[in-house]
């Protein structure tokens, strides 16, 4: 696969993780900065590290397999995993500036 490949299927995971949104906050997850890196291998299989707004979040079970889930949606990917971390525990400083507008912090 080349690198080429592997940037334009990356982008389509961003799409797809655009879509996806903490039930609590208005903002998608990609936007508050829940997800740290989008690994795709050279087959394709895609592993996601995120990280939720806490540790007690009511979504913290279902939420990493939806993000999953609408991955594997896309045609170009074989599989999808999704590995949780809170390290580093996530701040509002990890949003993005149009989150950041979105909740009133600018």
């Amino acid at each position: 696969m080349t690198q080429d490949n592997a940037q334009s299927i990356g982008d389509k995971i961003v799409v797809v993780l655009k879509t996806i949104f903490d039930p609590e906050i208005p903002v998608d997850i990609y936007e508050l900065g829940l997800i740290y890196d989008v690994m795709v291998s050279e087959e394709n299989d895609v592993k996601i590290l995120m990280t939720l707004t806490s540790p007690n979040c009511p979504v913290a079970e279902t939420l990493p397999l939806e993000v999953e889930e609408r991955v594997k949606t896309l045609e170009e990917v074989k599989g999808a995993e999704v590995e949780i971390t809170f390290d580093p525990t996530w701040t509002q400083d990890m949003m993005s500036e149009e989150a950041k507008l979105e909740l009133g912090f600018l």
